[in-house]
């Protein structure tokens, strides 16, 4: 379901699509690509990986060591890859989209702090609920028709332009970081928000608004996102996991 509805948003948005299965002994280069010998000129030419496109679906991602997962971490923050000593820009606009395993399952591998806090949001999806299994049963019986296409790449970059120009007020900004600083002072985790959680949530809370349709946002915002954007960031000290507390209690 969770490839399902990443490879849907791709093809809605009419933006090249690429998928990783991700795997024990998938290497760096598999992804970010590598030179490789033209026999036919005797020289290295440059062979882009899968990374080079704009909607990247990362599946399974923590099914690989983290040597590999690290091969995102560049065109994560910086939106390029940096091949053979050569920076090389990644098209915009460009997103890693990942599913996850359990990790209580077998031969899975957990994300490292610096990769999570790379992550915009985190959404947990559960089973559905019966109605929305049923439905799910009674859609998947019928032949699937091709998703139309309702936004393309110049007008997701539109958008992307906007969300710098929604207003806050200053108290919202110190809203912002006094949740972020006391993260880092709570008595049960061992790593709080980072400063990049602090800007993403503030990210995140001007683009809510924005879907909401205002130039403006406000604290409801900033509640509306906070768990997406700051429940993964947060690592829980070993007795308070012990105690069954969950970083999305804190956050709330």
């Amino acid at each position: 379901g969770k490839t399902l509805l990443i490879r849907t948003l791709g093809e809605v948005l009419d933006m090249p699509f690429n998928r990783i299965q991700f795997t024990p002994d998938l290497m760096p280069a598999d992804i970010t690509g590598t030179s490789i010998l033209d026999r036919k000129s005797g020289e290295f030419v440059l062979r882009k990986g899968p990374v080079f496109c704009q909607v990247l679906l990362a599946d399974e991602i923590n099914r690989a060591p983290a040597k590999t997962q690290a091969a995102l971490l560049e065109a994560m923050q910086e939106g390029q890859v940096t091949l053979e000593g050569e920076s090389i820009p990644l098209p915009r606009p460009f997103m890693v989209l990942a599913t996850q395993n359990p990790v209580e399952q077998e031969g899975v591998y957990r994300l490292p702090e610096a990769q999570l806090d790379r992550f915009l949001v985190r959404i947990e999806m559960s089973y559905p609920g019966r109605d929305r299994e049923v439905d799910m049963l009674r859609l998947l019986s019928r032949q699937q028709a091709t998703p139309a296409r309702v936004l393309d790449a110049p007008s997701v970059g539109r958008f992307q332009a906007l969300c710098p120009r929604v207003h806050g007020e200053q108290a919202l900004f110190e809203y912002i970081v006094d949740l972020a600083l006391a993260s880092r002072a709570h008595p049960d985790l061992l790593l709080g928000a980072s400063p990049r959680g602090a800007l993403c949530l503030l990210r995140c809370a001007r683009a809510h608004a924005l879907l909401s349709g205002r130039g403006y946002f406000t604290h409801l915002d900033v509640q509306a996102v906070a768990q997406p954007v700051l429940a993964h960031r947060l690592i829980l000290r070993p007795e308070a996991e012990i105690e069954g507390r969950r970083t999305r209690d804190i956050v709330q």
